[in-house]
């Protein structure tokens, strides 16, 4: 009886821990000279950033740093999307886990402005 409490907790510890970690996509959308989506809140938590080009006439890509801290050193480099992004393309960051706090997001080619991304 014992060993069988032992497993049903174990089996809970690790059904709740994968329930709370489960990663989301974000998608956002470049456009010349700007993203459609201008602020983003989210919860604390593990994210992708799926980023699509719509008719940029050039390559685009994708920075997330803390708010007040853009140089190259402070940018969060799993934030990065795997490859530039061609008009009509998609990319994807890795998985970026987000505590609380202000972000900034924006294109370091295209180039836009810095937009607001909260974490509560």
């Amino acid at each position: 009886m014992k060993n069988l409490l032992i497993v049903f907790t174990l089996t809970l510890v690790f059904f709740t821990n994968s329930v709370a970690q489960e990663v989301q996509t974000v998608q956002l959308e470049q456009t010349k000279g700007q993203f459609t989506q201008q602020e983003v809140t989210l919860k604390a938590g593990t994210y992708i950033f799926e980023i699509s080009n719509h008719n940029v006439d050039h390559k685009v890509g994708f920075v997330l740093a803390p708010k007040g801290k853009t140089s190259q050193k402070d940018h969060i480099k799993e934030a990065y999307v795997t490859k530039t992004i061609d008009i009509g393309e998609k990319s994807s960051s890795q998985e970026v886990t987000l505590e609380k706090g202000e972000y900034v997001y924006f294109c370091p080619l295209n180039p836009t402005p810095q937009y607001r991304l909260r974490v509560e």
